[in-house]
This record gives C-alpha cells, structure tokens and sequence, in this order.
C-alpha cells in the first residue's frame, strides 16, 4: 500500500483495527512495519511543528475536491457534435467553417441519423472514421444522445458544443466560446443565430433574428432566463446532460431541453452574441409555414408539458410575457380597433394606427440592418406583414390544435425536416463569414 492510499483510506474513515492490522501484515511482507515507520515519522518534529503553524488537514471533502478538480484538468475543454439527415450539400461546409473557427478537427464528430444521401461519404472526406457515426433514422435527439455515448463525451470533455449539420460559424466562434466558457459559473451558453444571405425569406428571418436577439434575448439574459436554446449554437455543461431527457416525444427538441434545464435548475446561462452561427432558410414560402408549423406546435406542446405560467420561475414570468404580448396585439387589432372606429365613426383612426405601427418597423428594420451590417434587411419592409402575419396565423393555428384540441400529444416525432431546405452555398451566401 503506498502513503497516498494510506492517507485517503483512513480519511473514508477505514481507519478501523481490522484495516490497521492488515495494511501492518502487508507491510512486514515488505519487510517493514508501518507502525515503527509511522513512529519514527511523528517522533522528530517537523519544520511545520517548530514554526507553530497548524498543519493542513486532509478532510473528506477536500480529498473530493481535490479529486474533482484532478479530473477535470484531464478532460478536453470543448467537443462539437453534429447530428445530421440528408446534409450532402452543407456537411462538409459546416466542418470547414468550423476547423477555421478554431475547433480541432479531433474534436469534431458527426453522427449520420439515417441518411439517404452521401452525408457520411462527405463527413468522411472531413474527418476520420473513428469521429463518423451512422445509425438509423431516430430524430435530432436521439441522434445527440447517440453521439454522447458512442463517442464517450461526458468523461473526455468538460463542455458539449451542438449544432446543426447546416451550420457556418463566424472565423472565431469557437475561440471566444472557449475564452467565455466558465464551467464554475455556468451549466448552458448560447451564441447568435444569424441567416445566412439568400432569397426574400432570409432576408425577413435576418431581421426578424437580429431584432430579437439584439434585444429580447439580451433582457432575457439579464433576469437569467434564455426562453429557447437554438438548436445551432447551443452548449452543454457535460455534467449536466446525465440529467437531461433526450428521448421525450417532442417537435422542438431543443425547446424541451430548454425547459428541462429550467424546471431542474440545473445551472446559470451564458449569453454570447459575438458567437454567430449562419443557418439556411427555407426557400419556398410553403416550406417556411411547415417550418413554423412544426415551432410552434413544439412551444405549446412544451407549454402543456411543463406548465409554463403555473409556477413563479423566470421561465414562466418571460414565456407568459411573449404570449400575453401577442394576444394583447391581437386584442388591439381585431378587438379594441373595431370598438373605437364602431362607437367614435371615426375611421380615420385606422390609418393612423396602421401607419404608426408601420413607423416603428422601419425603426426597427433600420436597427437591425445596421446591427447586421446587411442594406439587404431594409429590401424585406415591402412583404414583411404579408409573413409577419402568416406566423400569427400560425400561432393561433398551433394554439387551437395543441392546448385547445389536444392534438400532438404522446405521439413520437422524428424530429427532422430538412428534406428540399438544403442547398449549396455560394460565395454571396458565405460574405458574412469570411
């Protein structure tokens, strides 16, 4: 038995006769006694005795700590897992850009969830085959877990890094993850979702994403509450995901994490909007309402599953806040508007209002053009009710089919679209992040 395991055993508290008397019998196999050398090590003061000073005691919870912090400098800082179905077109995009940023290309992997294209063939021309997963089509979630395990993530990094297999991240994304990155403040980081440039709808979802962002998300922060993490540019605390349920049945698999890390309380979040993540749009306009379809019925089935309102947690207080502020708009609109215009005759107010609601767009389309440093953005203010519109419409669509219905309930989802979303990227599409 060496001095170190002697140490820790009578801390544990195994510092019983039967344990003495067999660690003494190990000893004198040695030939020597650990009685005599305990008594002839104690017997002569030590410089720590003449100075007077009290010496260090070994107490069972600074041997864990001790033991914690030993294995934490074992680990790597940071590992980024992409899941991904049918992503030929972007995989090997999503590497490339992802190496540039500053994460070694050992600590990529991908995990091919049941893919009908060449995913793997491109990932392999990316990575080594060792960091290349490919199993049957189980949605995103179960595509995470998967890659969790097969490629023993928890015990060989400190944090997780997931992102979607149609990303691009700026030049130095992982780097600033890896310098704001503090595992002993914080359980969850999020970066910046940004589109990446393309057709009419990505120019609607730029300003739409730097505009809530900029703003909504960054209040959010400040009461520590994240309402979603995005599926693009979310990471993990690996000692938090034993408590996290990737297999629930949900449309919006990253809304349900989310809600699992508020309701358990598992830790502080991170905000770091100078981390962006470019992502592709959908490119027809039925396409976009099947997108939204699929958000929004996810958030309200999250609402139901977790009670959200019912408890006085920052989550609740910022979620509810979003929906009253929605039906408060609605109620203006199609309620109190009517009213007035019925009761006064005074149908001038119509203009009035349409046109001070449309005054406070363009502020905030100028906002966000310049915040994304996209002229672009401003080209959206001519179709911008037209979707803007269309996504109510769909909240109230999902609200109805959800809450009030009762559709979509234990019923399991794959959990991806990305069939027709995918395409390759050109140099217009890349500007932003080269």
């Amino acid at each position: 038995m060496t001095r170190s395991e002697y140490i820790m055993a009578t801390v544990k508290g195994r510092g019983t006769p039967d344990f003495t008397r067999r660690t003494a019998d190990a000893e004198q196999r040695r030939g020597t006694s650990i009685v005599h050398r305990t008594a002839n090590y104690t017997a002569r003061p030590t410089e720590l005795e003449r100075s007077g000073k009290q010496p260090l005691l070994l107490t069972a919870g600074r041997v864990a700590s001790i033991a914690k912090r030993v294995h934490h400098t074992r680990k790597k800082k940071l590992a980024l897992l992409l899941p991904g179905h049918n992503e030929e077109l972007i995989i090997a995009t999503t590497i490339a850009s992802a190496i540039k940023a500053g994460q070694p290309r050992e600590d990529i992997y991908v995990v091919d969830d049941g893919s009908e294209d060449f995913t793997r063939r491109e990932a392999l021309k990316m990575l080594p085959k060792r960091n290349v997963l490919s199993k049957p089509k189980g949605g995103k979630a179960r595509a995470v877990l998967s890659g969790i395990e097969e490629f023993n993530i928890e015990e060989r990094y400190t944090w997780l890094h997931v992102a979607d297999a149609d990303s691009v991240f700026c030049p130095d994304y992982f780097r600033m993850y890896k310098r704001k990155l503090d595992a002993r403040k914080y359980a969850v980081a999020v970066g910046f979702v940004q589109s990446l440039r393309g057709n009419w709808i990505s120019r609607y979802r730029a300003f739409t994403y730097t505009y809530s962002q900029q703003v909504i998300r960054r209040v959010q922060s400040w009461f520590g509450m994240i309402s979603v993490f995005p599926g693009p540019i979310t990471c993990f605390r690996t000692d938090i995901i034993k408590h996290l349920d990737f297999t629930a049945n949900s449309m919006t698999e990253d809304f349900d994490l989310t809600l699992q890390v508020h309701r358990k309380k598992l830790g502080k979040i991170r905000y770091i909007p100078e981390a962006i993540n470019y992502t592709q749009d959908p490119q027809t306009l039925s396409d976009f309402i099947k997108q939204n379809l699929r958000w929004q019925r996810g958030f309200f089935q999250g609402v139901i599953k977790y009670r959200i309102g019912m408890r006085p947690h920052a989550v609740d207080l910022g979620l509810g806040y979003q929906m009253l502020e929605l039906l408060f708009y609605l109620i203006q609109m199609f309620v109190l508007l009517p009213y007035i215009v019925i009761t006064t005759h005074q149908w001038k107010i119509v203009p009035i209002v349409v046109l001070s609601d449309f005054l406070v767009t363009c502020a905030l389309a100028i906002f966000s053009s310049i915040a994304a440093r996209r002229a672009s953005i401003m080209a959206s203010l001519p179709y911008f009710y037209f979707l803007r519109w269309i996504e109510i419409s769909i909240v109230v669509i999902a609200y109805f089919e959800v809450v009030a219905m009762r559709k979509f309930r234990g019923e399991k989802f794959a959990g991806w679209s990305t069939k027709g979303r995918r395409y390759a990227l050109d140099a217009n599409a890349l500007k932003d992040t080269a």
